[in-house]
């Protein structure tokens, strides 16, 4: 028999439990040898005084494992707690996500056969730092912020993507919602 690869599991809380349920059913029937290592977050832990939504002794098995494997949470609403999802980023050293773009062209119909680019979304910075004032009870002011070393940081690992060849332009912009 294959050796298990240890994994850290969070099963959350609202739908969480059940999703994650079904995700390790579909997981393991597919053969994943795989040891899991289940931590507690979300709510309950928020409700406990623990404004991370996470318990100190969880961090170990992240850490031992280097896999989270976390269902959706709640974060309660006011009274200072923080985004687990944040905390982690910030705490693991999480700082971008990257996605690789590519067209399947000719097997997959598309209007741009030839894409073939690496999306890089910086993790810690811009309005996840959490920088907030009130300016009136009703005016919030919430502070968008890049420094340089983690511009520096993230935005060479497009060039670093494991089957990418670098095009000479490196195009950034910022995140926007609206």
């Amino acid at each position: 028999m294959s050796q298990k690869t240890p994994i850290t599991v969070a099963y959350g809380d609202g739908i969480g439990p059940e999703i994650m349920e079904a995700s390790l059913r579909i997981i393991q029937e597919s053969g994943a040898a795989l040891e899991l290592e289940t931590i507690e977050i979300g709510e309950k832990v928020y409700l406990r005084g623990n404004s991370a939504g996470i318990d100190p002794s969880s961090w170990e098995s992240l850490r031992r494992t280097k896999v989270f494997y976390k269902a959706p949470i709640t974060t309660p609403q006011g009274g200072g707690f923080k985004s687990l999802n944040v905390t982690a980023r910030k705490r693991l050293g999480l700082y971008a996500n990257v996605r690789p773009c590519v067209a399947y062209a000719p097997y997959v119909d598309t209007k741009h056969p030839g894409m073939d680019v690496v999306i890089v979304r910086e993790n810690e910075g811009d309005l996840y730092a959490g920088i907030e004032y009130q300016l009136s009870p009703d005016i919030m002011q919430s502070i968008k912020l890049i420094c340089g070393p983690a511009a520096k940081r993230w935005s060479g690992l497009p060039l670093s993507t494991p089957g990418r060849t670098f095009a000479g332009r490196l195009p950034a912009s910022p995140k926007t919602t609206s």
